[in-house]
Parts: C-alpha cells; structure tokens; sequence
C-alpha cells in the first residue's frame, strides 16, 4: 500500500469514529445500523483493516452520508486542490482505486474518478443511492455497470445517469483497466 492510501486508511478510520461518536453510538449501535459487525468496525477505526467499498458504502448509509463524505472533511479554505493532495483510496477486494476529486460542503456535487482494473467488480446495495443522484461518465477502456437487472455497456465517452435506487454492479468484462467519473449530487 502507498503512502497515500495508509494515510487515506487512516483518516477514514478517524472520520469513521468521529461520526459515530458525534452520534453518541456505541459500535453495537452502529453495527446494527450498517449490517456491519463491531469487530470490523473497530478495525477499520483503527486503521487495521482496509474495508470494501460495499462495506463502506452500508457504513456511511447508516450515517446519512455518501461513501465520499467518510473519506475528506471538506475544506471551505481554497477552491483548488491539486491531484496529489485528493484522497485516494484502494478496495482491497476489487482493488479499484478511487481518487475523490471534488466534495465540497457548500456543493451538492460530488465527482469521484475510479479506475477499475480489468475483470473486477464493485457492487453497491439499493440503500447507497437514496440520498444521491448519479452519472457515470467513462474515460478509458469499457464498463459494465448492471443496474439491478438492467445491462448498461459503456464505452469511453459513453454516460449513463443511475435511475432509481437499485442494487449496482460495476463491472469490468476486459483485460484493460476501465477508467469513469462518477458525479454525484446529493439530496
């Protein structure tokens, strides 16, 4: 793992516990909230296990955020922020790298580049896109995301806005790394 993506662990473990403290809930509580057991919880806040993005995803539902919130405390001090200060962070099943590009409290928009490498997959539960709005934008390479039984095959400069909440599939079916931006804007 990078230096970045340990000090990404790490500030992801800090927001975790800082939400569920700022909360008033003890790991059980939120445990019961995310379908996510407190053993995990306590190693992710600790930094010693490095979460799926699914898991992350059920994490930050049970907070009322979108997964991109558990990774920055936005800063309302400058507009610019150069590539190499933007969180990044790898799931350790998919191995995808998410660099989260813009979040901004002010903004409802939110952008995250991934880069999906070839024959992965992410999967996200319905319950991760309540509180947002979607587009997927592909870069490079070719993308297929299952939007609960529906098929969508992305090519680089295709876009597909997510309809309602339903489970979703990012999938690359190729030898290449598939590249995409994701907007979100939040509810």
């Amino acid at each position: 793992m990078s230096i970045i993506e340990d000090k990404a662990e790490e500030a992801l473990g800090r927001r975790v516990r800082a939400e569920r403290e700022g909360r008033g809930w003890s790991l059980a509580e939120l445990a019961g909230r995310a379908g996510v057991s407190k053993a995990m919880l306590s190693k992710i806040e600790r930094a010693e296990a490095s979460p799926t993005a699914a898991t992350l995803s059920r994490i930050a539902t049970a907070y009322g955020l979108t997964m991109a919130a558990l990774f920055e405390v936005a800063s309302a001090t400058s507009r610019l922020q150069r590539a190499k200060d933007q969180p990044v962070w790898r799931d350790p099943k998919a191995a995808y790298l998410r660099r989260q590009v813009f979040l901004h409290p002010a903004n409802p928009l939110e952008l995250v580049e991934v880069e999906l490498p070839a024959r992965q997959e992410a999967g996200f539960p319905a319950s991760a896109y309540h509180l947002v709005r979607q587009v997927v934008w592909v870069i490079s390479g070719r993308l297929t995301l299952m939007e609960g039984t529906e098929r969508h095959e992305l090519a680089a400069g295709d876009r597909v806005e997510l309809g309602p909440p339903s489970d979703i599939v990012f999938r690359n079916e190729t030898a290449q790394p598939c590249r995409y931006l994701v907007a979100i804007v939040r509810r």
